[in-house]
């Protein structure tokens, strides 16, 4: 088997060879007495990485950066170093894909979604980053059984969510399928046993007949003079499981396990050979999709059909051109394999339009969760092809409408939509499009723009994302002013002025966490409700604190005062003042901790409060409950209902049926026409809470009920 440098020595010039031998020895160097979780040294890392990258073609700064893409974080070289010793346009590669191992996936929803837009900023400026981190993965996949299973899990999960719709988008399909059989074997461990046991058992049983298969439409190519390759390939696991769960199949009625591909020169070719294969046996209806003439949004390209023999045995066949095959099994990635296609440079180009088009509209956006939640819509779902008035096809998201139509057309035609036709008929703006409907929008000067309404039908994310942004342009000025009465209002509350807490420190560490461009966009964004106001003033107090550790206001100050402190036991800290987190409320019967702050006594957290992870772990004791506690404590409770009718009395006589006093109830219909409650409830221990919660969930007009951290 060959190694990484025997493959480096065949495929690469001598330049290239020099170089690339270069930074594998300065890696080895560098990883030296460095040993993986499975003992291995940790230089067979790097190594795997490059050959991924090897095998894929790409160039060689970007091998160079795969054999590099760990020791500034891991080893004593500087970026200083990897300048001077490979140049700036590898240290470049080998930084950004440092920033991405940088990126923790845990459980911080808000700070998942900003790690997630990370990756997007870096693959803007360039591509290869994310194929190096795409490589790295799969090498981590690959030697996955060596981690626990809690660390398995959680991987593989992140894997699934985040890596393998990335890859796929992208078009590189070798690592795509991989990841995702890979991550099945660690998510459903029982499934997958399952499929690799019986799919191999039943393509040994079909092997005859797609031999069989295969020598017929051989000799049908060679009786029509057309040159041609042909040959069978199963399909990978996770495609069999995904089908099996989506319709409900067992799998003896899944008959396309193994896809008989037939490859020409050709685009005419392609065509001619479909017509003859439907000659020699009949097309399933329904099942003849042609991803030439509307291809794929990752470009991908190829004429499906699914015959059945006069035996009735159904099985699929792919037709497709070289090049087709070539930018189907690496994507992007055959920008570099295939140098002189010129195809792949227009199929690279509209690669990176995509990533261009989700780096303009994200800009939009205030909260990197609107990002996300935004871009999984363009990301995660299926598609549906429609068609201008003058033939153009565009790809949409499954179920769009007229208005993501206008706006995946321009986001000026979308903000004045006042109508649509659709195959030539009047239609609602919120009809559901369906593939190669013909769309003609209908655009007006004067209309005032779009409608609140319409977030609650369209479907992409950018559509979203531009009404939004309209919104937002729009009413700035009154969104500013509204969000300053509102920080200023609880900062008061809070014993604070505005002022004191908004200073331009704190505003600088709060724009690397929220990415804010100024004092007035941020301001903006809380009038205009996409970031809450505890989110802002939570972090402001907090960067206030640590400047001024010793100093508390006069309203926290008295609230050390009243804590019961003999309520809770804080290993080796007796006769310290002790209160309660606001952050995450504690109450009798959570599992809790101490933190022993600076000046201020013990403050109580939940042992799951997500603020922990924040401090000094030395300075975290373990804690218990006394059980001498009287005084009620604090608890939130988030309910989300489908009607907000009555439901506020239902809740304030529950509360009050178990003897509970409720100190504050906020209650909101949210975009989506979801009721929402927020409630504070004084109790004085934690099965007081749960039994609340029960109660709760027993009307059928709540969908859920839970505690807040906050």
């Amino acid at each position: 088997m060959k190694s990484v440098t025997d493959k480096i020595n065949e495929l690469y010039s001598e330049a290239d060879r020099t170089f690339l031998i270069k930074a594998y020895r300065y890696a080895e160097k560098m990883h030296e007495n460095q040993k993986r979780a499975s003992g291995e040294p940790y230089f067979t890392h790097p190594c795997a990485v490059a050959e991924i990258l090897v095998d894929l073609g790409l160039d060689a700064p970007t091998v160079a950066a795969a054999f590099l893409h760990d020791v500034i974080e891991d080893t004593p070289a500087t970026p200083e170093d990897i300048k001077r010793e490979f140049g700036e346009e590898v240290y470049n590669l080998v930084d950004g894909v440092t920033k991405l191992d940088k990126i923790k996936f845990q459980s911080h929803e808000e700070e998942d979604a900003e790690n997630f837009r990370k990756i997007f900023v870096a693959m803007a400026k360039d591509v290869r980053v994310i194929i190096i981190k795409l490589a790295d993965r799969l090498h981590n996949m690959r030697s996955l059984n060596f981690l626990s299973n809690e660390r398995q899990q959680r991987i593989a999960r992140e894997t699934l969510e985040i890596f393998t719709p990335l890859a796929g988008r992208l078009g590189i399909s070798q690592i795509k399928c991989e990841l995702e059989d890979l991550c099945l074997k660690y998510l459903d461990p029982e499934s997958y046993e399952y499929l690799v046991k019986n799919i191999h058992q039943k393509i040994e049983e079909r092997r005859k007949f797609v031999d069989t298969v295969v020598a017929k439409l051989s000799q049908m190519l060679r009786e029509n003079n057309i040159n041609g390759e042909v040959f069978g390939r199963p399909k990978h696991f996770y495609s069999i499981y995904r089908k099996m769960k989506n319709k409900g199949l067992t799998l003896d009625q899944i008959y396309d396990l193994t896809a008989v591909r037939v490859i020409v020169d050709k685009i005419e070719e392609c065509y001619e050979v479909l017509g003859i294969i439907h000659k020699q046996w009949k097309p399933v209806p329904g099942r003849i999709k042609d991803y030439i003439a509307t291809p794929k949004r990752n470009m991908y390209q190829s004429l499906h059909t699914t015959v059945v023999t006069d035996f009735g045995q159904y099985f699929e066949i792919q037709i497709r051109t070289v090049d087709m095959h070539k930018m189907a099994e690496y994507g992007i990635a055959a920008h570099w394999k295939y140098k002189e296609q010129k195809s792949g440079e227009t199929n690279f180009d509209q690669r990176l339009s995509w990533i261009r088009d989700v780096m303009d509209w994200q800009g939009s956006l205030t909260t990197s969760k609107e990002f996300v939640d935004s871009l999984k819509k363009d990301l995660y779902t299926g598609e549906l092809l429609v068609f201008t008035p003058h033939g153009k096809v565009i790809s949409l998201p499954l179920d769009a409408t007229p208005v993501d139509f206008a706006y995946a057309i321009h986001s000026e035609v979308g903000n004045k939509c006042v109508g649509a036709k659709v195959n030539g008929k009047m239609v609602p703006l919120s009809s559901v499009l369906k593939t190669g409907d013909v769309v003609e929008v209908l655009t007006a000067t004067n209309t005032k723009g779009p409608s609140w309404d319409w977030l609650k039908f369209v479907k992409s994310g950018s559509a979203k994302a531009k009404i939004r942004q309209f919104f937002k342009h729009a009413m700035k000025e009154e969104n500013r002013q509204t969000g300053k009465a509102m920080l200023e209002a609880e900062a008061k509350r809070r014993g604070y002025t505005l002022g004191e807490l908004l200073t331009d420190e704190a505003f600088k560490k709060l724009s690397e966490k929220l990415v804010y461009t100024s004092v007035d966009e941020m301001l903006a964004s809380v009038g205009y409700g996409a970031v809450s106001v505890n989110q802002i003033i939570y972090k402001l107090i907090d960067y206030r604190r640590r400047e001024q550790p010793l100093q508390l206001p006069k309203v926290e100050a008295e609230k050390l005062k009243h804590t019961p402190a003999g309520s809770v036991s804080v290993k080796g800290m007796e006769g310290l003042l002790v209160r309660f987190a606001h952050c995450c409320n504690p109450v009798p019967g959570d599992d809790i901790v101490g933190f022993i702050s600076r000046g201020r006594g013990v403050i109580v957290h939940r042992k799951d409060c997500p603020n922990l992870k924040d401090y000094d772990a030395a300075r975290i004791q373990p804690a218990s409950w006394t059980g001498d506690a009287e005084q009620g404590f604090l608890a939130g409770i988030k309910i989300i209902a489908t009607d907000d009718s009555g439901l506020t009395a239902f809740i304030t006589m529950e509360i009050s049926s178990m003897q509970l006093y409720m100190t504050q109830i906020n209650g909101r219909v949210g975009k989506d026409g979801k009721a929402v409650f927020d409630i504070s409830v004084k109790l004085n221990k934690l099965s007081d809470l749960d039994l609340l919660i029960k109660h709760l969930k027993k009307d059928s007009r709540i969908i859920d009920v839970f505690r807040t951290t906050n």
